[in-house]
């Protein structure tokens, strides 16, 4: 016998038909020329069938018109509504061209880069704004390829399965197979990470994707370990970016550093109280308060910025941004040509 239809694919199938029939289709002809609908056994579960895709496909914002024959009232077919079915002529801002342009520039995966970039050329040719990528300066995340694992993780992940590989871990270089419950991937330094329960260890866990080393195996049945509680994923994440949350008291050029003014606070209530001895800003900067969690992240970041953004607290954190440029000013000889004191 022939491999049924999955119901996803008859629906699909059954869209395209009214989609692109002249005038209607009854249900006989959707029964013959649809492909999916033959597998019914009777007339009375072809009926159950189509009435439920029908509905499915009225949730889901697809107009399926009912139109009776001109001479029989009871000669009733089917059709979709192409005025209402069909997208809006499409006008993009130029700041959303701008946070479209942003996304595009995401992924760094040369399997999806090609198609992005092709979407984005569309959106541009129907847009009016070729400014927008000045909008998002500066601001474009930049995330390598995830590798092979990605999509493994990812299905383990949504089908709640056990997964097993081996990992190189970056403080001793050890090699070993881990078994882990896997909770969430996310995209941070740089990179992909996998935060889950180790089961070996018996405490949550996080491994860089790059650091897995051969394939990534799901064992065991769906549903093996219940998704974790918001609290205990969130105590998870936290924990792993770095601690507890402070404040960075920042000085900024203006109109620079748009990224850290997103993410600033937006009132003085929300910036709790000033720490002592926090250096004075130049009068010619502003002064915003930022969050963070990770003391080496923030000073990485400030430091991009050059110039542009100067840290006034705490003193943890613009003691690490001087030593990060310290040993920056260490990589160059200095102007005489003799070696740096840095």
């Amino acid at each position: 016998m022939p491999e049924q239809i999955h119901p996803a694919e008859r629906l699909l199938n059954l869209v395209i038909a009214l989609v692109n029939t002249s005038a209607r289709m009854t249900k006989d002809q959707i029964r013959t020329s649809v492909a999916g609908y033959g597998d019914a056994p009777s007339d009375d579960a072809f009926e159950r069938m189509f009435e439920r895709d029908k509905d499915t496909l009225r949730e889901l914002g697809i107009p399926i018109l009912t139109v009776t024959g001109a001479g029989h009232g009871d000669d009733i077919g089917y059709r979709i509504d192409q005025e209402a079915y069909a997208l809006p002529a499409i006008d993009l801002t130029p700041a959303e061209l701008g946070v479209l342009s942003l996304a595009s520039q995401f992924w760094q995966d040369q399997s999806v880069r090609t198609d992005t970039t092709r979407a984005l050329t569309k959106l541009r040719a129907v847009g009016d704004a070729p400014e927008a990528a000045d909008l998002v300066a500066g601001l474009a995340p930049r995330v390598r390829a995830a590798g092979d694992s990605f999509g493994p993780l990812l299905e383990a992940i949504q089908a709640r399965r056990v997964v097993t590989f081996t990992y190189r871990a970056a403080s001793t270089g050890e090699v070993r197979a881990r078994s882990v419950e896997p909770w969430r991937l996310l995209a941070r330094r740089g990179g992909w990470f996998l935060v889950g329960h180790d089961r070996e260890r018996g405490e949550a866990r996080s491994f860089r994707l790059s650091r897995i080393e051969g394939p990534v195996r799901a064992t065991g049945p769906e549903g093996a370990f219940d998704a974790p509680d918001a609290d205990v994923l969130e105590a998870a994440m936290r924990s792993w970016s770095g601690g507890s949350q402070q404040i960075a008291v920042l000085a900024v050029r203006p109109e620079r550093a748009e990224a850290l003014r997103a993410r600033a606070l937006s009132s003085a209530d929300d910036m709790g109280p000033a720490e002592p001895g926090v250096a004075a800003a130049p009068a010619d900067r502003d002064v915003v308060r930022v969050p963070f969690t990770s003391l080496g992240e923030m000073a990485e970041e400030v430091l991009g910025y050059g110039d542009a953004v100067v840290v006034l607290a705490p003193a943890a954190l613009r003691q690490a941004v001087v030593r990060l440029l310290r040993v920056a000013a260490g990589l160059h000889p200095a102007s005489s040509g003799g070696p740096s004191d840095g």
